[in-house]
């Protein structure tokens, strides 16, 4: 079992607690992890770009010009796609990214991005983030003194006046524990967690 200290916000070490070596100390997939924030970044894409075809674009309706006698390539429309201002040939059109990604290889990726922090050292588990009212100065202290910089700070259920004081400092998300996802523990330097969330995790992945 891995073992970690509990801190409370002023960096202060409280306790400690066990967390499951099957889900904070295996060994980290990386192709998992990879093919999970490729997902998670193609199914957040909202594929609006679009662009017009020769029927679609204005005008267009006459020929250029006659079908014989000029000495000029004949000519159906100056709306075709060599004509400034004419269509677009096999241009993107509104489509959807979205795709899925096997239970087990999500569940994989989730593991080794939990056991990558704790390698690192970079997981935090605090007693808790109650805060008695809405005061960033009182978060980014608390931050400050666990020694970290950017953080995803993740709950275990809704704590509305530790969230509203983290909204506004810079390199800081926070996430409940049914919420978080691979990127978001990749993409912050430090992944900062209640101990009642760390017990929820285990639960879940267990």
């Amino acid at each position: 079992m891995a073992k970690l200290d509990i801190y409370n916000l002023s960096g202060a070490v409280t306790g400690s607690i066990e967390l499951s070596d099957d889900i904070f100390a295996i060994t980290p997939n990386e192709s998992a992890m990879a093919i999970v924030v490729r997902n998670q970044l193609a199914n957040r894409r909202q594929g609006t770009q679009s662009t017009k075809t020769r029927s679609e674009v204005r005008g267009g309706g006459k020929r250029p010009w006659r079908q014989k006698g000029t000495g000029r390539a004949r000519h159906g429309s100056d709306r075709s796609a060599q004509y400034v201002g004419g269509g677009i040939i096999f241009g993107p059109k509104p489509r959807s990214y979205n795709y899925t990604v096997p239970k087990k290889i999500k569940r994989l990726a989730m593991k080794s991005a939990l056991s990558t922090k704790v390698a690192a050292g970079k997981l935090i588990v605090v007693e808790d983030m109650n805060l008695e009212q809405v005061k960033t100065q009182v978060m980014a202290k608390a931050l400050k003194d666990l020694k970290t910089d950017s953080a995803l700070i993740v709950f275990e259920g809704k704590n509305e006046n530790a969230e509203l004081s983290a909204r506004n400092i810079p390199d800081t998300k926070t996430a409940l524990v049914n919420t978080i996802n691979v990127f978001d523990i990749l993409k912050y330097d430090s992944l900062v967690v209640t101990k009642a969330a760390a017990e929820k995790i285990q639960e879940v992945y267990v």
